[in-house]
């Protein structure tokens, strides 16, 4: 059985009209056309749609029956293409998306600002750690990641990644601090100071390829948390100094207003860099395209500077 739009559309219109010639005006088609739209479709069903006399043409009892479940599935059809026009326009769509924990600090801030550009497109955000966001991509969960990279796992050949930004690693310190004081800061500055220091991959991204004895430091520091927020309260009350990335404008509002300090750490100088992730061997979305986009306009836009403190 092969039956087409085509044909559903001409018992619809012959039915309505109770004429060939009539609904073969209003489908632009000759009548000899929808009279052979109706046969076709009257032996695919094997049944008959219409009664015809010389004097008339009406719906058989079958035709009757049928009429309504033909304008329904004309309705869906006109539904789904309305659905598909809508998703390629960017009227609506859906987008997922997982992001690790620095990533995760400051997206609420870039999806408010898309959903006033594209406010009938739905963002959800699935938070995990780092790992787990190729695991996701991996297992089409979500359609994007944003995260770190990840130089100590194996990334899948069809999991591609675009630089979104890089931050250089800081150290956060009291104003009254003797580091605070100096021009430049480096690595073996931090050596024989009280650290805080955040607990997990954080550790191996910092002590990745520094000196023997200042990686060792950081490894054995005094203070080991697992929530950036408690690290720079820990500061502000003396503890020691800790290393820090400026992912967000209000870290380094907060910092300001507290009465400390962040500066870059040279010698080497040291960054972080975070990408987007994605599958490549699967299309995305008109919608997903376009928050892919705004993504990295965003970016741009807001973390240069934080690049150049």
């Amino acid at each position: 059985m092969n039956i087409s739009i085509r044909q559903l559309t001409a018992f619809i219109k012959v039915a309505d009209n109770g004429s060939f010639t009539r609904a073969s005006d209003q489908m632009h088609l000759t009548q000899s056309a929808v009279s052979g739209l109706i046969k076709e479709l009257e032996s695919s069903l094997g049944i008959v749609l219409f009664d015809r006399t010389t004097r008339q043409l009406s719906l058989s009892a079958v035709g009757r029956h049928l009429l309504p479940q033909a304008r329904r599935i004309l309705n869906e059809m006109q539904l789904f293409e309305n659905e598909a026009s809508s998703l390629t326009s960017l009227a609506q769509g859906q987008v997922r998306l997982a992001v690790s924990q620095f990533a995760a600090s400051s997206m609420p801030a870039v999806i408010a600002q898309f959903a006033k550009e594209y406010p009938d497109i739905s963002v959800s955000l699935l938070d995990c750690s780092a790992e787990n966001v190729l695991e996701h991509i991996q297992n089409i969960e979500v359609d994007l990641g944003v995260g770190t990279e990840l130089g100590f796992m194996e990334i899948d050949d069809d999991i591609s990644a675009d630089l979104l930004y890089q931050l250089p690693f800081c150290v956060v310190m009291p104003d009254n601090h003797a580091l605070a004081q100096r021009s430049e800061i480096v690595w073996q500055d931090l050596i024989d100071t009280p650290l805080i220091t955040l607990q997990g991959p954080f550790i191996e991204q910092v002590t990745a390829e520094l000196d023997e004895r200042i990686a060792s430091h950081i490894q054995q520091a005094r203070y080991k948390v697992n929530f950036m927020s408690t690290a720079l309260e820990m500061t502000r009350q003396g503890f020691g100094i800790t290393l820090c990335l400026p992912y967000m404008p209000e870290v380094i509002d907060w910092v300001s207003a507290n009465g400390l300090q962040m500066r870059p750490l040279s010698q080497p100088v040291k960054m972080r860099r975070f990408f987007i992730y994605q599958r490549s061997s699967r299309a995305l979305s008109p919608a997903s395209i376009a928050f892919k986009h705004f993504l990295q306009g965003y970016f741009v836009t807001h973390f240069d500077d934080l690049q150049n403190i």
